[in-house]
């Protein structure tokens, strides 16, 4: 058997703090920034990845800390699901993705990283990209910073999102 490796993971692995890293994003509005929060309402966040498959990927996460789908009320999933679509058409018309995955790994047995508080995945896929390189290589390609990413997508992020009543 081989064995693959993926060294820019070991900070996540390390990085496991006291208590929930999505309730301490959730409770924590005054560092949206630093947390990399895209965007945030009454039910739920929009959040980068720090770890991310491919440039772009985000999460929709409820406030509410729950690991079980089928326990999250329907307002909130309903909530989740509006935010997935502006984030999809973000993805694509700001970011010039040409196509999204959208995930969820709901517990340990499904290789949920953090499997205690469930959130939905928004990957960016690009034509010809070859970001997936790491499941058959021991490498990652990333040409933009994470900083700048971010920042593209929270200025797009002003014309995809909108309130929902």
């Amino acid at each position: 058997m081989e064995h693959l490796y993926a060294p820019w993971r070991a900070a996540y692995f390390s990085a496991r703090s006291e208590g929930c890293v999505f309730c301490a994003i959730s409770q924590n509005p005054q560092a949206d920034y630093d947390n990399q929060v895209l965007y945030r309402d009454e039910h739920c966040f929009v959040v980068m990845n720090r770890y991310p498959y491919t440039p772009g990927h985000f999460m929709v996460i409820p406030h509410h800390h729950i690991d079980a789908l089928e326990g999250l009320g329907s307002a909130t999933w309903h909530r989740m699901a509006i935010r997935a679509q502006q984030g999809t058409r973000l993805l694509k018309e700001h970011f010039g993705a040409h196509g999204v995955n959208l995930g969820m790994n709901l517990g340990p047995s499904a290789g949920a990283g953090i499997a205690e508080h469930l959130h939905l995945h928004l990957v960016p896929r690009f034509e010809r990209d070859t970001n997936f390189i790491t499941t058959v290589s021991q490498a990652r390609v990333n040409g933009v910073a994470f900083e700048a990413i971010y920042d593209r997508l929270l200025e797009g992020v002003k014309a995809h999102f909108e309130p929902v009543d």
